[in-house]
């Protein structure tokens, strides 16, 4: 085993260059031209692939440094005796590239055999026909934007269409100039070169037949040192990417090749989807955590809202219901108008869903929660310097997972025609925040006690109101509990949180005369309810469910049975 260093290529004229992403760690196993970083200048990002393979042992570049041809970007420790000189950037693996002069210099001389030679006009009046430049050592490279249409009056080297490989993105000029009679391709068509781009009509004078950069904007060396020719503004123009950081427009989210190509599979759209990365890039870890958003429920992409009516809205068509009633309001009174958060619009969607959707039924109950409640005055009392705050919420939660176990089904979902029953306890509680219901998540309930519930609860409903939950934080509960006892009320019914089953709501307890036997005594009652879908869960078990709930919380010694 051999230690290499790995550096970068050849990138151009392009002179410190900084790096944005890092795509591997120490301990990766890397193959020979896998993509190690991205780096980024004013016009252009690129990756940086491998010239070896092996196990990375060392990172020398962090994000925000600036490299260039020949800093080191990382040690490898290389599988063979002698790793392979470091490579020409390039977007194909190559056993043998060959030096950006020869290589420069062979795409021109294949370009002028391969694609029909355009030469300059002064001025046609017939239509004139646009093709694909030399666009390198690419094949099939698929269009992922057009960016312009019919009708269009184009310049010469104006972006057309804008191609993507597996690890670089270019636009693809016009070598004339005229009005857009006709585009040959469309967004996901693959094309080389040499193929027809587009017909222009009324066009003027030509640029010389175009030659296009390969993954990154890369100095042909054969053209002249003195001003900027026709080839070489092309060139610039090609390898200028969809998203130039820091210009005016923007026709692509800001994100490497690969990143967009994981969106792709996973079907996110880019556009909607917010970077972390360093300028606001967009990183393979900010699609994930869209992804799982999407998936719990937390967020929603704008197809999935244009597909939802809306929770005020909605005409109802979709049901087939009657038009929702348009009203002027100010011809009756002042109003004002204010546009309702994101956490309420995509509540409202999922509510709406939930309440057409499932079968849902409630039952109303009362349990006597006297004895525990001056347990849990007594245990705060004793837990004062802890910090600690006992709530009975969290005395709920613990007999709520009591119940489940007893009672499995109101800890299941549907999954087509099966029933799927979690083997884990996972309670969702409800808390109100200045932007709305969030529904965080206290994972493992059933191996954790009242005190750690407490806590967790607490830290969770801080971040909460602050909007810092994350997505995993609000997802993966089995069972909700929807409280409102700080604020009153007697009983309600909650709506279902799909694909749960069921959801208990709780009220402010009261003090109400119970008879015992011989008289009236006073003891403190909390109002239960409990809503359940009736696809799953049949009358008998939901009133079984809210006596054992009952019985729990009236003698909390049942917990430990």
């Amino acid at each position: 085993m051999a230690l290499v260093e790995v550096q970068v290529p050849d990138i151009g004229d392009f002179d410190e260059v900084n790096v944005i992403e890092l795509m591997v760690k120490v301990g990766d196993t890397v193959k020979a031209e896998q993509s190690l970083i991205t780096v980024e200048s004013d016009k252009a990002s690129m990756e940086i692939p491998s010239s070896t393979a092996g196990v990375v042992k060392e990172m020398r570049v962090a994000l925000g440094d600036k490299v260039k041809q020949g800093s080191v970007v990382l040690v490898v420790e290389a599988a063979g005796a002698a790793a392979a000189a470091p490579a020409a950037l390039s977007t194909v693996p190559s056993t043998a590239s060959p030096s950006p002069v020869i290589a420069s210099e062979a795409r021109q001389s294949n370009a002028a055999a391969a694609a029909p030679a355009v030469a300059p006009v002064a001025a046609a009046s017939g239509p004139v026909q646009v093709f694909v430049p030399d666009i390198g050592d690419f094949k099939d490279v698929v269009v992922i934007e057009v960016m312009v249409k019919p009708g269009y009056t184009i310049k010469v080297e104006q972006s057309l269409i804008t191609v993507e490989s597996d690890k670089a993105s270019m636009e693809i000029p016009s070598s004339h100039a005229g009005v857009l009679q006709e585009l040959k391709v469309k967004v996901g068509d693959k094309v080389n070169i040499g193929d027809l781009l587009a017909v222009l009509v009324g066009t003027a004078s030509a640029a010389a037949p175009v030659a296009a950069a390969v993954a990154a904007p890369v100095a042909v060396a054969s053209a002249p040192a003195a001003a900027p020719t026709p080839v070489a503004a092309a060139v610039a123009a090609v390898a200028a990417p969809a998203h130039a950081p820091g210009g005016t427009t923007v026709g692509l989210p800001h994100a490497s090749p690969s990143v967009r190509k994981f969106a792709r599979e996973l079907g996110v759209p880019l556009e909607e989807v917010k970077g972390s990365g360093l300028k606001g890039r967009i990183t393979a870890d900010d699609i994930q955590a869209f992804t799982k958003a999407v998936m719990s429920g937390a967020a929603q992409t704008k197809a999935q809202a244009a597909k939802a009516p809306a929770a005020s809205g909605g005409d109802g068509a979709g049901l087939g219901l009657i038009p929702w009633p348009k009203v002027d309001f100010a011809k009756f009174g002042p109003i004002e108008r204010k546009e309702m958060g994101r956490i309420k619009k995509i509540s409202g969607a999922n509510l709406l869903r939930n309440a057409i959707m499932i079968p849902a039924v409630t039952n109303h109950d009362d349990a006597d929660i006297t004895d525990l409640e001056a347990f849990r005055v007594s245990t705060n009392k004793e837990n004062e310097k802890s910090g600690v705050k006992v709530t009975m919420l969290a005395f709920l939660i613990k007999a709520c997972v009591a119940a489940l176990k007893k009672y499995p089904e109101f800890n299941s979902s549907l999954d087509g025609d099966a029933l799927v029953y979690k083997n884990y306890w996972h309670i969702g509680f409800a808390a109100d925040t200045p932007n709305g219901l969030m529904v965080p998540v206290i994972r493992d309930c059933d191996k954790k006690g009242v005190l750690q519930i407490s806590q967790e609860m607490g830290e969770l409903a801080k971040k909460a109101r602050e909007g810092k939950l994350s997505p995993a934080e609000m997802s993966g509960a089995t069972f909700t509990i929807s409280s409102l006892g700080g604020i009153g009320g007697k009983y309600f019914t909650p709506i279902i949180n799909a694909p749960e089953v069921a959801i208990l709501g709780v009220c402010k307890s009261t003090m109400e005369p119970v008879w015992d036997g011989k008289q009236f005594v006073p003891r403190l009652m909390l109002p239960l309810s409990l809503t359940w879908d009736h696809r799953v869960i049949d009358g008998a078990a939901a009133a079984r469910f809210n006596a054992f709930l009952g019985q729990i919380l009236s003698d909390f010694r049942r917990v430990l049975l």
